[in-house]
């Protein structure tokens, strides 16, 4: 399928959300309305969690064949508080590993009247290509694809930011770290070129810099201190060692700190009201430093908190799209 295809294959002929891919060819009416809809799902940290019917008699099932912890356990709670039946194929007992191909496990789910996949996988393509061998009925969604997209991430991140900011427009945001591997960063590119007139500076070491061709309105920079001057919005992430072959190239943790640590004393260069973000899982004084994680312009938890009410929105969405 082309990319006009695989974005026109998220969406049904009346504009709903049938299967999200990417957030790429998402209009800002739709993010916005997505957004809306999740705040709706949001209760107060220690009181008990939104709670609704609108999946009862439906089945989600999460195809995790990467392995996940935030993404998985936000997938699951998301289900459940839309009272959904919810099945969990643990990747290390799936029958792929026994050679199963994936559309055969995923035939053999959808007989047992799945409605929703819910996926992850290290290849690109994956859940792309589920879309296009399942029944009407089915709907797929990404929940992380190689270092292409991720997009139920970025709709969490665009929602802290607004959240934050109060807009999603004329924002500086700077993302640090291992940016050539990195769904996240590509997600998050994405949704502010949708929802406004956004500054983005990508900061990486050697090795590890973004391909232009995929951003080509970002600052591409390794450096890390006049990107994160000014900034509204700062995030670090980790380096995926996992995603790259050849290791001996890259720095010891010590030195990837020293030189691209999001530490105290660079984060006064961002403006005094900036705000600290990191997907997790986070590598304590490595990407960042501790002090800056638990610091007072940190909204880590609170993207963690505003995932669940994101996929408890995008599922909503994706069933009320089948219905007449």
């Amino acid at each position: 399928m082309n990319d006009t295809g695989k974005l026109d294959a998220q969406l049904d002929k009346a504009g709903r959300l049938r299967h999200l891919l990417r957030l790429q060819g998402l209009s800002k009416s739709f993010i916005t309305n997505l957004l809306d809809r999740a705040a709706g799902f949001q209760t107060a940290v220690g009181k008990p969690p939104a709670r609704d019917d609108l999946l009862r008699g439906r089945t989600v099932a999460n195809l995790f064949f990467e392995p996940s912890t935030r993404t998985r356990a936000s997938f699951e709670l998301a289900a459940k508080r839309l009272s959904a039946d919810v099945l969990n194929l643990d990747v290390n007992m799936s029958s792929r590993t026994k050679g199963e191909s994936l559309l055969d496990t995923i035939y053999t789910l959808q007989a047992m009247q799945v409605d929703v996949f819910v996926v992850r996988d290290a290849s690109a393509g994956i859940p792309e290509y589920i879309t296009e061998n399942v029944i009407p009925a089915v709907s797929v969604l990404n929940a992380g694809e190689a270092d292409v997209s991720h997009p139920t991430q970025g709709l969490l991140d665009l929602m802290t930011i607004r959240q934050a900011k109060g807009t999603l427009d004329g924002l500086t945001v700077t993302v640090i770290g291992d940016i050539a591997h990195s769904r996240v960063a590509r997600s998050l590119s994405e949704g502010l070129a949708i929802m406004g007139n956004n500054e983005l500076r990508l900061v990486s070491p050697e090795g590890l810099a973004a391909d232009p061709e995929l951003y080509p309105d970002a600052l591409l920079t390794s450096d890390i201190d006049s990107a994160v001057t000014g900034a509204d919005v700062v995030m670090a992430l980790r380096i995926q060692r996992e995603r790259i072959k050849e290791k001996s190239s890259l720095m010891t943790s010590m030195e990837y700190h020293q030189q691209y640590g999001l530490t105290e004393a660079r984060l006064q260069l961002a403006r005094p009201d900036a705000i600290v973000m990191h997907p997790g899982p986070m590598n304590r004084d490595v990407e960042i430093s501790g002090p800056v994680a638990d610091g007072p312009q940190s909204v880590v938890t609170r993207q963690v908190h505003n995932g669940v009410a994101v996929r408890m929105a995008v599922l909503a969405a994706v069933t009320e799209a089948r219905l007449p």
